[in-house]
């Protein structure tokens, strides 16, 4: 475990995260120059339309520093205020953040709000001054602004530009150097937190979580705490630009999981993962249901499709999990 470390961003919308997690991707040489795209993170059309993060995306880089290997776990958080509960899990799975700032914009609200989630779980925070390349930057003005905010030092912020590759192998050096090692015990009963999962059509649900103590072996059977359900662990790996199965997941790591889930409710953001004969005493503190930040009634234009359109829904949920359906059939 001395040798992994495992933090995320946090950045206001449009301050340049996915475009820096790119330079990082390929100075690691996690992703070839060949294969790479911009926002490599973001699956889907829209996110890249747009320029924004909607969905959380984990993956792990290889870095050698000083002659020694080390692991580096990028836990991605969505880039709007909406995700707050997400931002918190993917934040507590971390022992660092990287604190991302527009050197034209300056520090603004997004950026304050995840600021404090990151402080709340003690995470040692990197500043990184962002878009050093653009003609309206103001670094010292920023860098102020930063200080004020924090209270670090100057020389702890790292001019950076993610288009021009600036200061990339420096913010892989102060990964390394200044945050912490996860700690956790190998021998203690397993206990993992989901902080995000995703919807496979052949596969079912892929549970993405952080080992906190213990080691996950292929094959076990497990128990999410939360739910109390019981599933067998059908493959465990973890995550490359595509799932890498191995076959265990110790202390410290991050990885997913595939047990055959096909109901989105039954995998909870925040959920304890542990073993069905040898659990542990506590699950892991702050989980929640996720809250509905926007409602909406639907309804058939013609009443013979409500089953069509129920069914549509359901399938849209196993691919959205905040996704909250309270069905009635109204009698007219």
């Amino acid at each position: 475990m001395n040798h992994i470390r495992n933090f995320c961003i946090i950045a206001h919308i449009d301050h340049g995260k996915s475009t820096l997690a790119d330079r990082l991707l390929q100075t690691t040489g996690t992703i070839s120059d060949r294969e790479m795209q911009a926002q490599a993170l973001d699956d889907m059309d829209l996110e890249r339309e747009r320029g924004i993060t909607i969905k959380s995306h984990a993956i792990q880089m290889n870095y050698k520093f000083e002659g020694q290997e080390y692991v580096l776990n990028l836990i991605d958080t969505p880039g709007h205020v909406d995700f707050s509960y997400e931002v918190s899990r993917s934040i507590a799975a971390c022992e660092g953040a990287l604190l991302i700032v527009d050197a034209s914009q300056g520090i603004e609200a997004q950026t304050i709000s995840n600021l404090y989630l990151a402080l709340e779980h003690d995470l040692e925070i990197i500043p990184i001054l962002n878009k050093m390349d653009l003609p309206g930057a103001m670094p010292e003005e920023v860098s102020d602004q930063i200080i004020d905010l924090i209270g670090c030092d100057p020389e702890d912020i790292i001019p950076a530009s993610g288009k021009t590759g600036l200061g990339v192998d420096k913010i892989l050096e102060a990964v390394v150097k200044r945050i912490p090692a996860p700690k956790g015990e190998e021998s203690a009963p397993l206990q993992a937190m989901i902080f995000d999962s995703v919807f496979n059509p052949f596969r079912g649900i892929i549970a993405y979580y952080r080992v906190k103590n213990g080691v996950l072996k292929k094959g076990q059977k497990v128990r999410f705490l939360n739910t109390g359900r019981d599933y067998n662990a059908d493959e465990i790996g973890i995550l490359k630009m595509d799932l890498s199965p191995k076959k265990e997941v110790r202390a410290g790591d991050v990885g997913y999981i595939i047990s055959g889930i096909k109901q989105a409710n039954e995998v909870k953001v925040g959920d304890t993962i542990t073993l069905a004969n040898n659990p542990c005493e506590t699950a892991i503190k702050g989980f929640e249901d996720v809250k509905p930040m926007v409602f909406a009634g639907i309804y058939p234009v013609e009443t013979d499709e409500y089953e069509e359109l129920r069914y549509s829904m359901e399938k849209l949920q196993l691919n959205d999990s905040s996704l909250v359906l309270n069905q009635r059939i109204r009698q007219l």
